[in-house]
């Protein structure tokens, strides 16, 4: 066996899985990984099933070490600086830390969340199922809390497979869709109006509980307090302050404040990835079209296998690396056709 010892790592950072579902009609919270396509791509890389727990970090750098073997893990999600002893990771690849090496990871770029996942999975005690952490109820494996410095994960040493990276489409720019209700009928049209015509932010005080939104205020029609229902992952509670928060896998499983809207699945771990103050906006689709993008959704998920490919030893692709900023201009000595034409420059 070997193990990954956290050395350095921020707030926000804790081992997490596809979570519990089912079990909310027991009043048990879900929880699982804010970015499920990240989480997924991480795992397939390693060879784990797309649900299996990892590291879910949080904005800030970490840094793990190998120790009693090599250790073979895969990183995605957010962007951000990351090597292993000086050679830079790439995200949506995979990796292998020898005996004694450290990954470095600095601050994330874009988004907010990276996934670590680790070849043969993290070992734990499933609780009610699952290894993801709910700090609030106490639940999870091997650390039911937000991981820090020192904590150990235990697996298996690295199998010696031949690395791997992961072609994903690009990241879309586009509104955050939802669709209305199941209260929305409590919130005159102007209302809704201005809820899809306004600019939004992610207020610095959310957490993996709720996101809470920087914006105009939304008034109701008959108060702010309903009879409680259930609640999903994009619910878009309104409080009487006005201020909506969105409810996040580790939220309440019933509510009590009026529903204008529900993220569609399919955005939803786009919209987790949102870093707090960066401006966004909604959109509103039918229930028609939120359907077919689930589909689309689950269709992407099945296709990670396929989208595999492997890296040699020496990475001739040019491309990438100029996209990387790891080399401004880059040529390959057994191709001829990238330097035998003429390269011109600023005078």
């Amino acid at each position: 066996m070997s193990k990954l010892v956290i050395t350095s790592i921020g707030p926000a950072s804790s081992i997490q899985d596809g979570g519990r579902p089912g079990s909310q009609r027991y009043g048990l919270v879900p929880s699982g990984a804010m970015d499920r396509l990240a989480l997924a791509t991480a795992n397939t890389l390693v060879g784990n099933e797309p649900f299996a727990a990892c590291v879910e970090i949080g904005p800030f750098g970490a840094a793990f070490t190998a120790r009693g073997g090599a250790v073979r893990i895969a990183l995605a999600g957010a962007s951000r600086n990351a090597d292993i002893a000086g050679r830079p990771v790439v995200p949506n690849t995979s990796a292998t830390l020898a005996d004694g090496e450290t990954l470095t990871l600095g601050f994330a770029r874009s988004g907010s969340f990276s996934y670590l996942a680790i070849e043969g999975s993290i070992a734990g005690e499933p609780m009610f199922g699952s290894l993801a952490v709910n700090a609030r109820a106490g639940l999870g494996s091997p650390y039911p809390r937000p991981l820090q410095a020192g904590d150990e994960l235990q697996t298996t040493t690295a199998s010696g497979a031949t690395e791997r990276r992961i072609e994903l489409p690009a990241v879309s720019d586009a509104p955050i869709r939802v669709v209305w209700g199941p209260q929305d009928d409590e919130f005159a049209d102007d209302t809704k109006k201005l809820f899809v015509d306004s600019e939004w932010k992610i207020s610095a005080t959310s957490d993996r509980m709720g996101y809470r939104l920087e914006g105009p205020a939304l008034t109701h029609l008959h108060g702010h307090n309903i009879v409680s229902d259930g609640t999903v992952n994009g619910s878009l509670q309104v409080p009487g302050n006005g201020q909506p928060i969105v409810l996040m896998p580790d939220r309440g499983t019933s509510g009590g404040y009026p529903k204008i809207a529900t993220v569609i699945s399919a955005d939803f771990g786009r919209f987790a990835q949102t870093p707090a103050g960066r401006p966004f906006r909604f959109q509103a689709v039918s229930m028609a079209e939120a359907q077919a993008e689930a589909r689309r959704f689950a269709e992407l998920l099945r296709s990670l296998p396929d989208r595999l490919r492997s890296i040699e030893s020496v990475d001739l692709n040019l491309d990438a690396l100029h996209d990387a900023n790891v080399a401004g201009y880059a040529v390959s000595a057994i191709d001829a056709g990238t330097w035998e034409a003429e390269i011109t420059g600023p005078d």
